[in-house]
């Protein structure tokens, strides 16, 4: 990183239910290599949407910097780490079981599409899913969303979190 570049925040939201301790852990550890790690929420345990004949899902999010663009972050880091932990993608079913899912669900105060299905920024699971909002409002509560206007843990407040139970496992130092 060069002086002159102004690195963004971005937040990431992570979700596993293959193997979703181990899986976690290994996200954080390369997501370390490659950014400045600010921020690591709580995981929680929530039930899988979509295709629901499958094991629950371990969430969570990170806040950190890069230099990268959301398209080069995209690329360079998030399809990497997916790859390097043996994501699989099923073309006839989008919510299958899966080793990891990172997702940019914040960049900076930014609104954008990018890449090549495009992408959004603010991803729009943010208000639409427990399990996205619920670790982002654990680490960024004030956080503006810059097309509600509303705060993360406004949005978090609306929706049904009944379902969401938070795990006591420390990914950040490999305990649990």
């Amino acid at each position: 990183m060069t002086s002159s570049e102004q690195p963004a925040v971005v937040y990431v939201s992570l979700g596993s239910n293959i193997e979703p301790e181990q899986h976690l852990r290994q996200a954080v550890q390369l997501l370390r290599r490659h950014c400045n790690l600010l921020a690591l929420s709580a995981v929680y345990r929530t039930a899988p949407q979509g295709y629901t004949q499958q094991a629950d899902f371990l969430n969570m999010a990170v806040k950190l910097e890069t230099t990268l663009s959301p398209s080069e972050f995209k690329q360079q880091v998030i399809s990497q780490i997916e790859q390097q932990l043996g994501r699989m993608r099923d073309p006839q079913n989008r919510n299958a079981p899966r080793t990891i899912d990172l997702d940019i669900s914040l960049w900076n105060n930014e609104v954008l599409d990018y890449g090549e299905k495009p992408w959004h920024i603010p991803d729009p699971d943010i208000t639409r899913f427990a399990h996205v909002i619920v670790p982002l409002a654990e680490i960024a509560p004030d956080y503006i969303h810059p097309e509600t206007g509303q705060t993360l843990a406004e949005i978090a407040r609306q929706l049904d979190t009944s379902a969401i139970e938070r795990q006591p496992l420390d990914i950040a130092s490999g305990r649990g």
